[in-house]
């Protein structure tokens, strides 16, 4: 019988999930020896499960370099997660217009249990880019997608949000206190996008708007993500409206409605 922990969880899968989640972190790949370092399993353990995962093509080895790589099958998973949205393939030609515009990064994000998922980028032209990546997440308080998502919701929602997630702690600038973080929504709703100031990630800046599906409800949002020394105060008064007008035009396009309060202005 398979072994359980207190929260009722299968050790064997939640080891090959926690494997995964490593693997997806780094695109060039990982030896055995990093895999067992970075969970802190056993070299026999991560070797005996890689396998398993290898047979079901959710993770390649390459033998020539003697690497470990996310494989197609982890991929053909993840696309369903996305398509299930209908949101990714919509929203490509406005991600490009908006890198084109801003010549930062553009993102688009989705609220997933407190956290704000990645799931489609259009990386800048720019030397030196962002550093989030398509299936990294966020805090949802701490990053400006999902600040933009918190600010659609009511305040009894946002409550039960942080009851089950809490304010976590990133960088110095990260929000840690309920004030704070109703303050900095009321700005967002005034303003009709958000930002990220370093809050997140350290030397990183973003802006937000969300886009809203057809009963005028956050369906997801978008942003450009860029370096603090690009992103400077008086950019983002100019992007936070281009943001904006891009998240509306994509609200459009799903045929969503936005609510009361944007539409009038």
């Amino acid at each position: 019988m398979e072994e359980k922990d207190f929260h009722g969880r299968v050790q064997s899968v939640d080891r090959a999930m926690m494997l995964l989640e490593v693997l997806g972190e780094d695109e060039d790949g990982n030896r055995l020896s990093d895999l067992a370092s970075r969970t802190g399993l056993a070299r026999s353990t991560v070797h005996r499960l890689l396998t398993t995962l290898e047979q079901r093509q959710f993770i390649q080895f390459d033998p020539a370099c003697r690497l470990w790589h996310i494989g197609r099958q982890a991929f053909a998973v993840g696309s369903v997660f996305a398509r299930q949205r209908n949101i990714a393939a919509t929203a490509l030609p406005f991600l490009r217009r908006l890198r084109d515009q801003s010549r930062e990064t553009a993102n688009l994000g989705i609220a997933d249990q407190g956290e704000m998922l990645v799931v489609s980028q259009i990386e800048s032209r720019e030397i030196a880019r962002a550093v989030t990546h398509v299936g990294g997440s966020a805090p949802m308080a701490a990053s400006a997608m999902g600040k933009a998502i918190l600010a659609t919701y009511s305040d009894e929602d946002v409550s039960a949000m942080l009851v089950r997630h809490g304010l976590r702690r990133l960088t110095a600038n990260t929000l840690t206190r309920r004030v704070g973080l109703d303050a900095e929504l009321q700005t967002i709703r005034q303003n009709g996008y958000a930002v990220d100031n370093e809050e997140c990630q350290a030397g990183l800046r973003c802006v937000s708007a969300a886009v809203y599906d057809h009963q005028g409800e956050a369906l997801c949002a978008i942003s450009v993500s860029g370096l603090a020394a690009r992103i400077t105060e008086d950019r983002i008064a100019a992007l936070g409206p281009l943001v904006a007008e891009t998240a509306g035009r994509l609200t459009f396009a799903f045929s969503g409605m936005l609510p009361r309060h944007i539409a009038a202005e």
